[in-house]
């Protein structure tokens, strides 16, 4: 074996895999910024839904023509992900936790999925429990499906 081959197989065994670790790390950072940065949109499209819904008169019709209007508007422009069920998700997690500052400070590690699962419960102070039990203790997904059906 010459001096060539020793010199590129050291290269490949620790330089690649230390290559792979800054890729993975990367993707794995870039991953979380953008789910943070959902949440935070859909939090404030939930806001401005329930700030609108508040003007109109007769609240429950006007709600949903809201979203119904809304949900049509943006499925035309943006695609898949506003439907009328999910409008309703973010209205409903904006009033569960309608502080900001308070989800990212006692949340931050949780996922849309998360929230979406939470939203099933009908009490808004349960809500807040599984998602403040789910950050703290990391439940995946599966875990705190499984738990809200116990």
């Amino acid at each position: 074996m010459g001096k060539k081959e020793i010199i590129a197989n050291n290269i490949d065994s620790s330089f690649i895999a230390e290559v792979k670790k800054i890729v993975e790390q990367g993707r794995q950072q870039a991953y979380a910024s953008v789910s943070k940065l959902m949440i935070e949109t859909y939090w404030k499209i939930g806001e401005r839904i329930v700030l609108q819904e508040q003007k109109g008169a007769n609240r429950a019709e006007y709600g949903a023509q809201i979203i119904s209007k809304l949900s049509e508007e943006l499925t035309r422009v943006y695609g898949k992900g506003f439907s009328g069920r999910y409008l309703r998700a973010f209205r409903q997690f904006y009033l569960v936790v309608p502080d900001l500052e308070i989800w990212k400070s006692r949340f931050p590690n949780l996922t849309w999925t998360h929230i979406l699962k939470t939203l099933r419960v009908d009490d808004p102070t349960a809500i807040r429990w599984y998602l403040s039990t789910a950050s703290q203790e990391m439940w995946s997904v599966r875990t705190l499906d499984r738990n809200i059906q116990c």
